[in-house]
């Protein structure tokens, strides 16, 4: 399916009586629906009623504003079925949460094939039990029979409306702004549904843009990992509903999440029009441990603000036109990224070409992980690694900054990590020495900051007071990995791991045994996101709070 192909045949049937009465004021009619709201909505895909009731009352537990009875899901599927789950679904709650009815067609994601006469039945039938929305293809809805069953029906329950909706399970619509005119313009009182795959994170800008510039009801985000960032914040855009699950098991879309990573994670309660972004730019990035500290600082210190995993696959150019997207549209409120992998080089090389400030160390480094984004457009960069090295090196010695003056240094890595590390150390007056696998990498980078270097077959003749590790030998899930024999670690070394899964790595553990002091990588962690807070906010973060939420996250990782 290749964008989606609209029809412009004009009903024969005359416009409904009841859509004047919607015009004028649908919140009345439905009494407990608020107006200007973005409703966390379950879908229950259940199989059977028993199952369907365990659904319902999973997800209003879990907090769920609204529940989509997905009716296409259903076995053996009747109106009586699909009746006796309404009726259960407005008893479960002492206040009964509003429920949209779909029967979906399978070509536009429809569970079970069923033809489109039943789905017709089924819409009716839920509208005369109660629903107060009902969800139908507007592809479908052009057809004079179904257009009609369901003026019909909706004439005779003023108060429901009718979602009428596209889907695109491949890419973009060829269209989206134009479709959406089709969809108002065939039946004005409808609430348009425009949901697409993005098969990049710069595709989500056609539907962010379509709820910028439109009101009233409607419903518009994207599918898929790079398209998450459009669900979370369809509230501070005014998306009428945002989709969540319960659990992985029921997702009825890919990319859906839970309510409790919306509500606990993502901040979806305080989140309003008024919300200043901020993210990580990555790939990967669903690992990120940095918008679950950022969020829970942010809360902590009363901020409007919300932290989003940015998904930005490729390289420099779809780097530069990720930020170019950004830059554009000011109503987003962006003002800070982190970057990671792969594009803290990027970073650096977009801020230059656009004239914006390099802090100078980051300059030397040649790579950023922080950037600013001010009111007018302007970036800056910045590299918080380095410092947060230093400090929890620092934090470790006992003589602070000081005891960084010609103490010699074994650095093993030349990526960058080793990079910032390697800047900030000899900018402390450190002596350092970078031993790499690829000799040509490390006297590249040891020529830039004036400093030795040497391959790995060196290291027996390692001598150094500090050890760092910036490779990532070690990592999770190769935990019985160190890049040093345990022999060339002593006693009166500090030995310094930036890995951080797993906390405690083979190389800090026969440190340990050698009696020497150790550094975990997530002091590192938490120092540089503390800088990067401060740089956002102009506050200082709890760093105990960092600490405690990066130890809960490890911990939940573990026990999954």
């Amino acid at each position: 399916m290749q964008g989606f192909k609209t029809v412009t045949k004009k009903s024969s049937l005359p416009p409904t009586p009841i859509k004047h009465v919607f015009a004028l004021d649908f919140t009345h009619v439905c009494g407990y629906l608020s107006a200007n709201m973005t409703y966390l909505t379950v879908p229950i895909a259940a199989i059977d009623f028993d199952q369907a009731a365990k659904q319902i009352k999973s997800a209003i537990t879990a907090g769920a504003e609204m529940l989509e009875i997905r009716a296409d899901y259903l076995r053996n599927l009747s109106v009586e079925l699909v009746e006796k789950i309404i009726v259960k679904a407005k008893k479960a709650s002492k206040t009964p949460l509003p429920l949209i009815v779909t029967c979906r067609d399978k070509q536009q994601g429809g569970s079970i094939a069923y033809p489109i006469q039943l789905r017709l039945n089924i819409l009716t039938a839920a509208l005369n039990a109660g629903a107060e929305f009902i969800d139908f293809e507007y592809e479908n809805f052009l057809t004079p029979q179904s257009k009609e069953k369901i003026q019909l029906a909706l004439s005779h329950n003023p108060s429901a409306r009718l979602i009428l909706s596209a889907h695109n399970f491949e890419g973009k619509f060829d269209n989206i702004i134009k479709l959406h005119r089709h969809i108002q313009t065939v039946y004005s009182v409808a609430i348009p549904k425009l949901v697409y795959k993005a098969n990049h994170i710069n595709d989500c800008f056609d539907a962010l843009d379509l709820l910028h510039k439109t009101g009233g009801e409607r419903i518009i985000f994207c599918m898929g990992e790079a398209g998450l960032v459009s669900r979370i914040i369809a509230k501070k855009l005014d998306s009428f509903v945002t989709f969540a699950i319960t659990d992985e098991k029921t997702a009825t879309a890919p990319g859906q999440i839970t309510i409790e990573k919306f509500k606990k994670l993502y901040r979806y309660d305080s989140i309003n029009s008024d919300t200043k972004l901020h993210g990580t730019i990555a790939s990967p990035v669903a690992h990120s441990l940095s918008p679950a500290i950022h969020n829970a600082c942010f809360t902590k210190a009363k901020e409007n603000r919300l932290y989003l995993p940015l998904l930005v696959d490729g390289g420099k150019d779809e780097f530069d036109l990720f930020l170019q997207n950004i830059t554009r549209r000011p109503w987003l409120n962006f003002s800070s990224f982190s970057v990671t992998l792969p594009h803290k080089q990027n970073a650096i090389s977009y801020v230059k070409e656009k004239n914006g400030f390099v802090e100078p160390l980051t300059e030397k480094i040649g790579a950023s992980n922080t950037l600013l984004l001010d009111t007018d457009g302007n970036l800056s960069a910045y590299n918080t690694d380095y410092s947060g090295a230093l400090d929890a090196i620092i934090d470790t010695l006992d003589n602070g900054l000081d005891e960084l003056k010609d103490l010699p240094t074994a650095i093993l890595g030349a990526g960058g990590a080793a990079r910032a590390l390697v800047a900030g150390l000899t900018n402390a007056g450190a002596k350092v020495k970078i031993y790499n696998r690829t000799v040509e990498k490390a006297e590249e980078l040891a020529a830039k900051f004036d400093c030795q270097y040497a391959g790995l077959d060196d290291l027996p003749n390692l001598d150094a007071k500090l050890l760092i590790n910036c490779t990532s030998i070690g990592m999770s899930p190769n935990v019985n990995a160190t890049p040093i024999p345990q022999k060339y670690l002593k006693s009166t070394m500090t030995v310094f791991d930036t890995i951080y899964t797993p906390t405690e790595t083979l190389l800090l553990k026969q440190a340990k045994k050698k009696k020497a002091k150790t550094i975990n990588g997530i002091a590192m962690f938490v120092n540089q996101a503390a800088t990067q807070f401060k740089l956002y906010t102009g506050k200082n973060a709890d760093t105990k709070l960092m600490r405690k939420t990066v130890s809960d996250c490890l911990a939940a990782k573990q026990t999954v």
